[in-house]
């Protein structure tokens, strides 16, 4: 199985994130589904389209953390606004909180293999929910 990993611009929170995916330019019909499913806009189509769509996920990068992901349920090419070819990748509505992880900004989006994605989080987090995410990642940096 094979992921990607985006920079989530603008993203404050994971909260942030849940309301972003609401927004109409966010949003895209598909005819297998009764509801509009979150979808991100990108100018490069994946070559590895089979592997991603064999179960694999979106996984966000928020303040320089990866914190989420959500799994990647199909991506079409698009005529974009000035006539050049885009891509949508649509995605779960259902957001995966997954174990926080530094991650240097990169531009565009980048494949994850599965060894290297940060596992989901189950039950609780070993980190305090009240910490800014600036402190989880200078924490994160350290080691700690």
């Amino acid at each position: 199985m094979l992921n990607l990993i985006k920079l989530a611009v603008g993203v404050e929170s994971l909260e942030d994130l849940s309301e972003r995916l609401k927004q109409p330019f966010n949003t895209h019909s598909h005819p297998d589904y009764d509801t509009p499913l979150p979808v991100v806009h990108t100018r490069s189509f994946p070559k590895q389209k089979d592997a991603l769509l064999d179960g694999g996920s979106l996984y966000r990068v928020i303040n320089g953390l990866i914190l989420c992901r959500q799994p990647i349920l199909d991506i079409q090419t698009t005529t974009r606004a000035d006539g050049t070819q885009g891509t949508l990748i649509l995605l779960s509505p259902k957001i995966i909180p997954v174990e926080p992880r530094a991650m240097r900004a990169f531009q565009g989006w980048r494949y994850l293999q599965s060894q290297d994605a940060p596992p989901d989080l189950q039950g609780t987090d070993a980190r305090p929910a009240g910490l800014p995410l600036s402190l989880q990642k200078k924490l994160l940096e350290l080691g700690l």
